[in-house]
């Protein structure tokens, strides 16, 4: 154990309601696990007193209204322990009943195999995938210092909570969680706990057999407050919360020492009772080892309820106190709770976008650098935006100009170093999502965004408003070679639902881009060129918004029709006025996001592809993946199948085959004609 952790000294054995308390939800996770069929009982029946006397004694928050805006955030990060979060919200009044714990893993309940925000109230992350939920509660502990900082006036403390964890061994043998944690340690977050579940059981067996280190000594090297306590000690549990409130310059782990299925006479401290059903028997004899009625099932003392309704009455005063000091803050200082209103709301300040940039045609411009400038823009009349990059924001062009870098220092700064922690970078960005009051960005090369996947999918499946920025987004990133040039990236993220991808073809159409990520609810990957790329005369860029647009029409009606998104769509236009000049009538359509196309009527995307123009041909720098389904069988794609090559830009393109001349040829050929006669 690290020198530096503190150790509860005394074991005091819970009496009473104490007892009474966690031993109902131990008894109801583990009836709930049995109903189904499946699940996992073990933790929950372990955590069962930290969560109590967390619940009890300290958790802010009004069992009926789980949205208030200075509620604690409480983070289950080992999801599959989900019974743990279900009851608690039912015991203490949050909206659950018994009929939801009896339905747990049932189509249409409230109470599914892992939490879902959005799907349960008083969830507040999505929790399963490990590492997440606690990078999520680091992002939620960031936002509240970000809000508090904006807001809180002398006497006003209008954003003041805590935000709290329950983490498993698994969570920290995670590569986010660790990323995360350096961070938060860096930052000296200090209203964020995390406990610690520390009963060395994993699926497989002991955690000794891959998890042997220090994790007090870990963290206190990441900058953590360190505590370690036995899981089961209400006493010393309440001793180590208390010390992790008054800590407020770190951010704080409980290593709390616990027995998984606590409780389980023969299945306690084994692998079995991780993920599976206690069995009847089991069932049985853990009601009797917890002096529990045999039946009936999903039994709970009526003491129970009592005693979860003064948790509920404190936080309904809290909540009406709370009221109060925001009447008192209104009238004080109208201006900022017309401000926080707004963005707590979700909303984007009226005329916004009337701060978007125009670029002139004739010049070049990399589509990175005009996201800089909207980017730049935008901040200076949306407060609310904040972000950074893993170490690439000179790249990325994802610093706001004039504006703090965030540390305990500069607690309101709006520049989020998140160094080289890509996936921890996406989660915590998920964290400030959730907690509301902020919009964030960050940004990566796109090759990198394989980094941090899990935390976009999270974001998809939940509809989390963060802009991802992905530059250096084909061969074109040139002279680093293959390992820095994204292939199947592109049609990677595309399968993701729920995530909006769009590749601009030049610097107004990256413009509109930005617009429709800020005005989206759900996750936006804006994929951007290294490369300089020219500002296209009389692009209609605005109808991006409609995902794909004619972006030249022929004189005569159209022979043949070609699709491009991002650098690849000036080569078409170009090849398209060559084949016009030669008598051969080719459509061009920009098509920058699959999915803002496919959201269309049938008759707009009929009148951007016609059925009848069976002769298509795809360009795009990356994996031909996908395209098919727009060129189909008579069509072609231009794509990029194979790894780049360390090279010039242009020479990469000519290798390729990504050039005016290249796709005459294969226009041509489509069209049935001798390519090389045309030429």
């Amino acid at each position: 154990m690290n020198k530096a952790t503190l150790v509860h000294p005394a074991a005091t054995s819970a009496q009473g309601i104490d007892r009474l308390f966690p031993n109902a939800i131990r008894v109801l996770a583990a009836e709930a696990v049995q109903k189904a069929g499946s699940g996992h009982p073990g933790a929950p029946m372990g955590q069962a007193d930290m969560a109590f006397v967390l619940w009890d004694r300290l958790l802010k928050f009004n069992p009926d209204d789980t949205a208030w805006l200075d509620r604690d955030r409480f983070v289950l990060s080992s999801g599959h322990g989900c019974l743990l979060l279900y009851t608690l919200l039912h015991l203490y009044g949050c909206g659950l009943t018994l009929d939801d714990l009896r339905s747990y893993r049932q189509w249409g309940s409230l109470t599914p195999g892992h939490p879902e925000r959005g799907h349960t109230p008083g969830v507040e992350t999505t929790t399963g995938p490990l590492g997440q939920g606690l990078a999520n509660a680091v992002g939620m502990a960031l936002a509240e210092r970000l809000l508090a900082e904006r807001f809180n006036r002398e006497g006003l403390p209008l954003v003041d909570h805590h935000t709290w964890c329950i983490c498993s061994d698994g969570d920290l043998m995670e590569g986010v969680a660790s990323e995360a944690a350096s961070l938060a340690g860096h930052l000296a977050l200090g209203k964020l706990t995390v406990l610690y579940d520390d009963n060395r059981i994993t699926i497989g067996g002991p955690t000794g057999l891959a998890f042997t280190e220090d994790v007090a000594a870990r963290f206190g090297a990441y900058g953590w407050h360190v505590l370690a306590v036995d899981g089961h000690d209400h006493e010393a549990i309440g001793w180590a919360l208390d010390k992790a409130v008054a800590q407020q310059h770190q951010p704080t782990l409980i290593v709390a020492r616990t027995h998984i299925g606590f409780g389980a006479p023969k299945l306690q401290d084994t692998s079995e009772v991780h993920g599976a059903p206690l069995g009847e028997e089991e069932l049985k004899r853990t009601k009797e080892a917890l002096s529990w009625p045999a039946s009936p099932a999903f039994h709970v003392p009526s003491e129970v309820y009592d005693h979860a309704k003064s948790a509920g009455e404190r936080g309904r005063r809290r909540h009406a106190e709370w009221i109060e000091l925001w009447k008192r803050y209104r009238a004080a200082h109208p201006d900022l709770a017309s401000e926080f209103e707004r963005r707590t709301q979700g909303r984007l300040p009226e005329g916004w976008d009337k701060s978007l940039p125009q670029f002139e045609t004739g010049t070049s411009v990399a589509t990175r650098n005009a996201s800089g400038k909207v980017l730049n823009a935008i901040a200076k009349v949306v407060p609310e935006l904040v972000g950074g990059s893993a170490d690439l924001e000179p790249s990325n062009k994802t610093l706001i100009s004039g504006e703090a870098s965030q540390s305990a220092e500069s607690p309101g700064g709006r520049n989020i170093h998140f160094g080289v922690r890509e996936h921890a970078m996406g989660s915590i960005a998920n964290g400030l999502a959730y907690h509301g009051g902020l919009r964030p960005y960050q940004g990566t090369f796109l090759v990198f965004s394989d980094y941090q996947r899990p935390a976009v999918r999270l974001s998809a499946l939940v509809g989390l408003p963060v802009v991802y920025v992905y530059t250096h987004d084909s061969i074109g990133v040139g002279g680093d070679g293959p390992t820095h040039q994204p292939v199947e990236h592109l049609i990677s993220l595309r399968a993701i639902p729920g995530l909006t991808v769009i590749r601009p073809a030049d610097a107004n159409e990256t413009c509109v881009a930005w617009q429709v990520a800020m005005e989206r609810t759900g996750p936006t990957a804006l994929i951007l060129t290294r490369q300089d790329l020219p500002v296209i005369d009389g692009l209609p860029a605005a109808r991006l918004k409609q995902g794909a647009y004619v972006a030249f029409e022929p004189k005569s009606a159209p022979e043949a029709l070609l699709l491009a998104t991002g650098s690849e769509l000036h080569l078409c236009l170009e090849a398209a006025k060559v084949l016009s000049t030669r008598g051969t009538n080719v459509r061009v359509v920009s098509m920058p996001s699959w999915e803002l196309f496919e959201a269309q009527t049938d008759a707009y995307k009929e009148s951007i592809l016609p059925k009848a123009l069976r002769r298509r041909v795809a360009v795009e720098a990356g994996s031909s993946h996908g395209w098919w389904k727009y060129v189909g069988l008579d069509g072609s794609v231009l794509g990029v199948d194979r790894y780049g090559a360390s090279a010039p830009e242009k020479k990469l393109f000519e290798e390729f085959g990504l050039t005016v001349g290249h796709i005459i040829e294969v226009v041509t050929s489509r069209l049935g004609g001798d390519a090389r006669a045309r030429k």
